[in-house]
């Protein structure tokens, strides 16, 4: 799945405010005239997000045979502004049915001010049967469950030529450590640098490199750490943050392992980040590291994915063999209303026939156990769900997606681009951490 470019929280939420908001549940606000719980809908439920384009388009086909079937009219509308309007909305009484929320955080905070309506039993039921507790936890406030999770995708592959690997005699890594040691053998081997990477990305150039340090961060210190740091428990000054930039920076600092086929370690930041596909499909350069939709951009590069094929990838490896933890995203469906038809919807979304409706006709992918993964037509896409759909598979959301907007698409960007132009990590990390609210 390509990204709808990355979306980002507006408001000062970090993971604290998702565990510890205190809810009234009432929707449209203190003093609100809500339908009651069950009362019957006019047969229309209007639904409300970021995803726009051909992902719409393929959204409307998914639930289309359900709609006629049972005599509801889903009227989706999309947004680029999502994130600031859908709180405008909600305080002016003129909210939505259902809101599909591209972040943990701004679900929780409109649920903190008595917008979202707890979700329905069956809708629960189904996020017990169908999901990890990991992705419950993201549409839960305060012990009370407001939005099953929607679509998902999944970063930290990194990308590689299996035709290649074979002629240099090298496989897969299966820790961080055997990462270190195949990007040597192949620089030693081709005489070259063998990574390539992109940063840029407009106003939000550097957040591939947020990816690499939140893949770091979750495989060395360990989710726990990881949680704290996206509340700020563990500032961005904490040794343990410091270690995950100095291990990415064992490869993306070093001048011999960067910048294939683009310049010096520099070249980092003013290459778009879709821009390193093309060298890795002609042979340019070895590895790159970036999420699940860049199989899109592969294609477009004349590149075909597949374990068998042009190219492959590989998840980002532990620290130790065996581990399995993934960074990824996705969106929470949360309702406004509580109608019959509106929590129709929820629930219908919440299952696996709706999850294979969507990825059979390449609307992307979800994390529900009952997905068939052989309905995907993209490989790669079709490990993403063997991935996420592994009980052993321990996930957290994109980490800057959840800290707070002035952190997370604010200063970690730029210290990010900092940090790749030669900034020492002590200097670009005290920036950082300068950027979070003081309340």
């Amino acid at each position: 799945m390509r990204p709808s470019l990355h979306r980002r929280i507006t408001a000062p939420i970090a993971m604290a405010a998702i565990a510890g908001l205190a809810l009234a549940g009432c929707s449209g606000g203190p003093g609100s005239t809500a339908d009651d719980a069950g009362a019957e809908g006019d047969g229309v439920v209007t639904v409300y997000s970021t995803i726009a384009d051909f992902e719409a388009e393929q959204l409307e086909k998914s639930w289309a045979d359900w709609e006629k079937d049972n005599n509801i009219d889903i009227q989706y509308e999309s947004s680029k502004e999502f994130e600031s309007q859908i709180s405008i909305r909600a305080q002016g009484g003129n909210p939505p049915d259902i809101g599909i929320f591209p972040q943990p955080g701004l679900l929780a905070d409109l649920a903190s001010r008595d917008f979202i309506k707890p979700a329905p039993a069956a809708v629960e039921a189904n996020v017990d049967e169908y999901w990890s507790e990991d992705w419950k936890a993201y549409g839960t406030v305060d012990d009370v469950f407001y939005g099953a999770p929607f679509k998902a995708n999944l970063k930290g592959f990194i990308w590689y030529s299996p035709t290649k690997f074979a002629e240099w005699g090298v496989e897969v890594p299966e820790t961080w450590d055997d990462l270190l040691a195949l990007t040597q053998t192949i620089q030693e081997t081709t005489g070259t640098e063998p990574w390539c990477a992109g940063f840029g990305s407009g106003d939000a150039t550097g957040w591939p490199g947020t990816d690499w340090i939140e893949d770091l961060v979750l495989r060395q210190a360990g989710p726990d750490v990881y949680d704290q740091w996206v509340a700020n428990e563990v500032p961005f000054t904490d040794p343990a943050i410091a270690e995950a930039f100095d291990s990415v920076g064992e490869i993306l600092l070093n001048p011999a392992y960067v910048n294939a086929g683009f310049g010096d370690v520099k070249s980092i930041n003013s290459v778009p980040f879709g821009d390193v596909a093309a060298p890795i499909v002609d042979g340019t350069c070895a590895l790159t590291h970036q999420a699940s939709f860049f199989d899109g951009f592969l294609g477009d590069a004349g590149g075909k994915v597949g374990p068998d094929s042009d190219i492959w990838a590989f998840m980002t490896p532990s620290i130790e063999a065996g581990g399995q933890a993934v960074t990824g995203g996705g969106e929470i469906v949360g309702a406004f209303t509580d109608d019959a038809d509106t929590q129709a919807v929820q629930e219908y979304l919440s299952t696996p026939e709706w999850a294979n409706s969507l990825v059979s006709i390449g609307g992307g992918i979800s994390a529900n156990n009952g997905v068939d993964p052989d309905l995907v037509d993209s490989p790669i896409l079709a490990e993403s769900i063997r991935i996420l759909q592994d009980p052993d598979t321990t996930f957290r959301f994109d980490a800057s997606d959840l800290m707070p907007g002035a952190v997370g698409a604010g200063t970690f960007f730029k210290g990010i681009v900092s940090w790749v132009n030669g900034t020492p990590t002590s200097e670009v990390l005290s920036s950082i951490e300068a950027g979070w609210p003081s309340s």
